[in-house]
């Protein structure tokens, strides 16, 4: 580890540092960043590019006394960093290792958990407003992305707090191109006039001697404030936010420590809300990060001096799958659209976009408007295909009721990323989305057990002609070869894997290869087990409601949690059919906790979902019942 870096275990160690220091620390943090996540893995090129405003916002601010709020939070490593966390930073999305994201428990400087976009603004206004009732006066700022600050719960929190006007500091980590055109010295300048006291005070005493000029000093002053307000509209790049009723400071450079901190110290000294404007580069200091920043965005292990990442795949992910599928449906049917919320490349719908760009509809970070914009397109006569991960999907799940289900039109949900998804951990684990979804009307449900499988739902969901949603894990698939035309799957029919005597298990999805190889591992035993793959969560097989009343021992084990979810269908169902469930039943699934990070396969295993732990339950169950075979 670096001198510098050596030395600050805390906010406080930063005081001391002289502006040739600072800019030292950050090319040490920097190096520190590359080195460690090129040996774990994590979120790199968003970590990089935003090093220098980080350790600007410590040595201005006085955390925890005031506080800094990440909007979605993965680019907090440096943060972590100088907040004594510095020596774990290794452990980070491991086990029992740091979240790859602020979490309160962590830390007293992460002042709210994050992982999901849109949100900071809104806590920080809460915690701005909180601090107004109790009298006190601590700083509160929050930095959020020009991605994230378009999504539709980020312009809600700034048009309340323009309207409320308390003191609050948003920072628009700006890494992109978008505003690009805005940065000169004439906007730093009309910046700088518009936010210096000084000059904010000489022009309101101008304003106060104009309006008392008897008889023509209030139409002087209308004047003067049309030309004023013209000039604003054409020369002021950051109209918006001055309209929705902040003091916008900017564009300044977010890698100049120095610059940083004078803006810094002007927004303290202005009343009311402000938006400071700092422009980034993602993946800043490394250049392969630089060059292509959607590709080092979240990483694998890597080399550094090539940026070769150590990603060994032997199959198709069900994300790959997902997109070329749809590119092969977009070729039959003209009407087909694919849709997506900012996540093109994660959901393997770039494939889609690059052959159907006309068809293809990147609605950024706005799930809520991605699903019914395209019930909007299917009730134009459109197909439209919109692929979500699960735990992105809750910020939808109105859309789904009101705008697709209730007019049961056509639009089919890919719902990616469900069940655990490993190094993100509670934010981002997909383990509600059949408990939230499963009540709602209209809606067939599928889970494939393998990528072809997958290909051949999505083709049954096409046919069907109304609103479908088909779940997938993160991750490679089986090695199941997929057929070049797939065929559709009868709606609410599971299949019969394998027949058995002593112990039936009904096997959802993601789990019906770990239940064929506990069935192998339990035949071993001597104990014969069937494996029925349900495919469908609703409508429910028939066919498994006689699996129950046929059974004296049934086991469901599904990726989602136990409350609310496939195991909890069956046993409402047969409630419901007035059939008696078998003495003996075990619910395979996720407990009613939320998830940690940890590797993919390590957490399955930790919570029973891999095949000797379900063979372990069957096998204790069975001897514990007095050994039925």
């Amino acid at each position: 580890m670096s001198e510098l870096l050596e030395k600050v275990n805390t906010p406080d160690d930063l005081d001391g540092l002289k502006a040739d220091e600072l800019n030292r620390l950050a090319e040490e943090i920097r190096d520190y960043l590359i080195e460690t996540i090129s040996k774990t893995g994590g979120h790199l090129a968003s970590n990089l590019g935003v090093v220098e405003l980080t350790v600007a916002l410590h040595r201005h601010l006085k955390s925890p006394r005031d506080s800094i709020i990440w909007d979605v939070g993965h680019q907090s490593y440096t943060h972590k960093i100088l907040t004594g966390r510095k020596k774990e930073l290794s452990t980070i999305r491991q086990g029992g290792g740091l979240s790859g994201f602020p979490k309160r428990d962590e830390s007293e400087h992460d002042k709210i958990n994050t992982g999901h976009s849109s949100t900071s603004i809104s806590s920080a206004l809460g915690m701005a407003r909180a601090r107004d009732h109790r009298s006190s006066e601590e700083r509160v700022y929050c930095v959020i992305g020009d991605g994230a600050i378009t999504g539709g719960m980020a312009m809600e929190a700034l048009n309340h707090a323009g309207h409320v006007g308390t003191d609050l500091t948003v920072i628009l980590n700006d890494n992109e191109m978008s505003i690009s055109k805005n940065v000169g010295a004439l906007s730093s300048y009309l910046s700088k006039l518009r936010s210096e006291p000084g000059l904010r005070r000489l022009k309101e005493d101008m304003s106060d001697i104009v309006d008392s000029i008897p008889g023509i000093g209030s139409s002087v002053s209308r004047t003067v404030d049309k030309a004023k307000d013209s000039v604003k509209y054409m020369m002021v790049p950051g109209i918006i936010f001055e309209e929705l009723g902040f003091t916008y400071l900017g564009p300044v450079s977010g890698h100049d420590i120095e610059s940083l901190q004078k803006v810094f110290k002007q927004a303290d000294k202005i009343s009311g809300p402000v938006l400071i404007h700092a422009a980034t580069v993602k993946g800043k200091g490394y250049c392969p990060a630089e060059d292509e920043p959607c590709d080092y965005h979240g990483v694998s292990s890597f080399e550094i001096e090539s940026g070769s990442q150590n990603r060994s795949r032997e199959n198709p992910t069900y994300s790959d799958v997902f997109g070329e599928t749809l590119s092969e449906m977009g070729e039959t049917d003209i009407r087909i659209v694919g849709i997506t919320a900012a996540m093109p490349a994660g959901t393997g719908l770039e494939k889609f976009a690059d052959r159907f760009p006309n068809r293809f509809y990147d609605v950024g970070i706005a799930e809520q408007h991605a699903l019914t914009f395209g019930a909007g397109l299917a009730r134009g006569g459109m197909r439209p295909v919109v692929s979500i991960y699960s735990t992105f999907l809750q910020r939808g799940y109105d859309q789904v009721i009101h705008d697709i289900c209730l007019q049961e039109l056509p639009v089919i949900i890919g719902i990616d990323r469900a069940g655990i998804v490993g190094g993100d951990g509670e934010t981002h684990q997909g383990q509600f989305d059949i408990s939230f979804l499963r009540a709602i009307p209209n809606l067939t449900m599928m889970a494939p057990r393998d990528e072809a499988e997958l290909a051949r739902m999505m083709w049954t969901a096409y046919k069907l002609e109304k609103p479908a949603a088909i779940r997938y894990p993160r991750g490679e698939g089986e090695g199941v070869d997929i057929p070049e035309s797939p065929d559709t799957i009868p709606t609410g029919e599971g299949e019969r894997l394998r027949e058995g005597e002593d112990v039936e298990i009904i096997a959802l999805g993601s789990m019906v290869y770990p239940a064929l190889a506990a069935a192998e591992l339990l035949e071993e035993q001597g104990i014969s087990a069937g494996v029925f793959d349900a495919r469908f969560i609703q409508p429910l097989d028939d066919k498994i409601l006689e699996i129950v009343s046929q059974s004296s021992l049934l086991v469901t084990a599904e990726e989602n949690a136990v409350s609310g979810g496939f195991g909890s269908l069956i046993v409402e169902k047969a409630g419901q059919a007035d059939i008696n469930l078998p003495d003996s039943f075990i619910n395979i699934g996720l407990p009613d906790e939320f998830i940690p990070h940890g590797d993919q396969q390590k957490m399955r295993r930790k919570y029973g979902l891999d095949a000797e732990s379900i063979a372990g339950r069957i096998s204790s169950r069975i001897k514990g019942d007095g050994g039925r075979i």
